[in-house]
């Protein structure tokens, strides 16, 4: 009587559920572990997406061999490997006589929908456990977004994050607010100082997954080198002991900020190693927590953590589940254009794009603003078709997974799902870009220019976004300023910055 405890790469955690009963020494218990093609070519992940990913999955395998746990693990080149988790699951079952699988469920519908169809195909019991990592299941979310006509974030961020017990005193908020998002603002100082963080260089192990994926995705997207993540749970925790030492007291202030050639700035980069599971939501919420209470950082920094962990990866993941595979389906802007190429090859004058795309090349990494509001913010402008805009986000980041992926960038990039995440667009201009960074002043378009040759695209784009949707969000409160000045325009000159805007983007093709 053997089961098979199959643990996906985004499972990397000794204490998920398919392993929480697992004892050391149980030669009756497999650890089933395989690299398939599949998973690394569905989308054209980043090379350095899928090393990380690999090699840690790895590292995984032998810190369970060194507990005494039987692992069974495949590997992308093995000659046998299907390249399927079906395949591979099928094999391993087959291999050890398999009488049971057991699985924690999956963070993505595909793969869940994958799973389902498992017991069936193979002939043996598949037990199928919840993903207890969160601190939201998807009973409780959908308890709490049943009945409901919107889906704030905040009220679900506030109900969590007192039940959780993280920055409260007693039932009221720590500091007497909820959130002080309005704190997490300002904008850089030319000469302020950036940390240092620490980049891991590559173990023997890790290079030789380095070495695997440059020779099986030779043209592949993303560079490989330099490789800096972390790709066990200690070397995780160095990552976030680090962040809460040097960053996590001016994180607050400036997570909103950007600056040429500072990829990382404040920010905690720990985004990757939560979503595969080295590190876990509970855990790093806590000595965030732990930081203020001892004085070392303001509560706006550590408020502004607790709320994008706790809050908003914690919604995000609920609207996924409880919005359903159909989610990905709305268009509501009507958008049709093609993404520009420079999201692959950041060859463009635009230096905000430029600079975001070769930092994203260079590390699969972008933070949150660069995301939103300048990739983002473009996509949305030029009215880019938002099946494309998300295929582009999954694949280059290395945290991107569908359930966090897909809800940002249709509810919140693109706004492609009419409002059911985000109240309104998230469109700019330049001037927004302009105050938050520094990209503006090397540019080779002016900023301060609304139109003519020499004028930030963005400018004439962000008008152009706002004539070309003004019937659909006419009604929305939060886009009355802006459309309030678009209704005193004549119809010359709306006319003129649609063309302008239409060339422009008839260029990049």
């Amino acid at each position: 009587m053997t089961t098979v405890r199959l643990v996906l790469g985004d499972q990397l955690t000794r204490g998920v559920s398919s392993l929480s009963d697992l004892r050391p020494g149980d030669t009756s218990q497999v650890v089933l572990m395989v690299e398939v093609q599949e998973e690394a070519t569905y989308v054209p992940h980043h090379r350095q997406k899928v090393a990380f990913i690999l090699a840690a999955m790895r590292h995984f395998a032998e810190a369970l061999r060194a507990e005494g746990i039987r692992v069974d693990y495949v590997r992308l080149d093995d000659p046998a490997n299907t390249g399927t988790f079906t395949g591979e699951v099928a094999r391993a079952v087959g291999r050890h006589g398999a009488t049971r699988v057991i699985v924690t469920e999956a963070g993505e519908w595909r793969v869940r929908q994958m799973i389902e169809s498992w017991e069936a195909s193979l002939g043996v019991p598949v037990e199928v456990r919840e993903d207890d990592r969160f601190f939201a299941s998807h009973a409780r979310f959908d308890q709490w977004a049943s009945g409901r006509k919107t889906y704030r974030m905040e009220f679900f961020y506030r109900e969590i994050r007192r039940e959780a017990g993280i920055l409260m005193d007693g039932a009221y908020p720590v500091g007497g607010q909820w959130n002080l998002d309005a704190e997490n603002r300002r904008a850089l100082p030319s000469r302020m100082p950036i940390p240092a963080r620490p980049r891991p260089a590559p173990d023997t192990p890790t290079r030789e997954v380095i070495d695997l994926v440059a020779g099986r995705f030779p043209d592949g997207f993303g560079d490989l080198e330099p490789f800096g993540w972390a790709v066990t749970r200690q070397g995780a925790l160095v990552v976030l002991d680090d962040f809460l030492r040097t960053c996590l007291p001016s994180f607050g202030d400036y997570q909103d900020a950007m600056r040429h050639g500072a990829p990382f700035l404040f920010h905690s980069t720990i985004s990757p190693y939560l979503n595969i599971g080295l590190l876990l939501p509970r855990e790093v919420c806590v000595v965030a927590e732990a930081e203020y209470r001892a004085g070392r950082a303001p509560l706006n920094a550590v408020e502004g953590f607790v709320r994008q962990v706790l809050g908003w990866r914690e919604y995000i993941r609920g609207m996924y589940w409880h919005l359903g595979p159909g989610y990905a389906e709305s268009n509501a802007l009507g958008a049709t254009r093609t993404l520009p190429a420079f999201y692959w090859t950041a060859e463009t004058r635009m230096r905000c794009l430029a600079d975001s795309v070769t930092q994203v090349r260079r590390h699969a990494y972008a933070h949150h603003i660069q995301r939103l509001m300048v990739t983002g913010n473009f996509a949305l402008l030029a009215g880019v078709r938002p099946s494309e805009v998300e295929a582009w986000y999954l694949a280059v980041f290395a945290d991107a997974f569908e359930w966090v992926e897909l809800p940002n960038t249709h509810g919140m990039a693109t706004w492609a799902d009419g409002g059911i995440i985000a109240t309104k667009p998230y469109a700019a201009s330049g001037a927004y870009i302009d105050r938050m960074s520094d990209y503006c002043g090397g540019c080779a378009y002016d900023v301060k220019a609304r139109t003519g040759p020499t004028a930030c695209p963005f400018n004439y784009l962000y008008w152009a976004f706002l004539i070309r949707n003004e019937a659909l969000l006419k009604g929305n409160p939060r886009m009355a300023m802006p459309l309030r000045t678009l209704s005193t325009w004549d119809a010359g000159r709306r006319a003129a910055v649609v063309a302008e805007a239409e060339a422009f983007l008839d260029g990049l093709t």
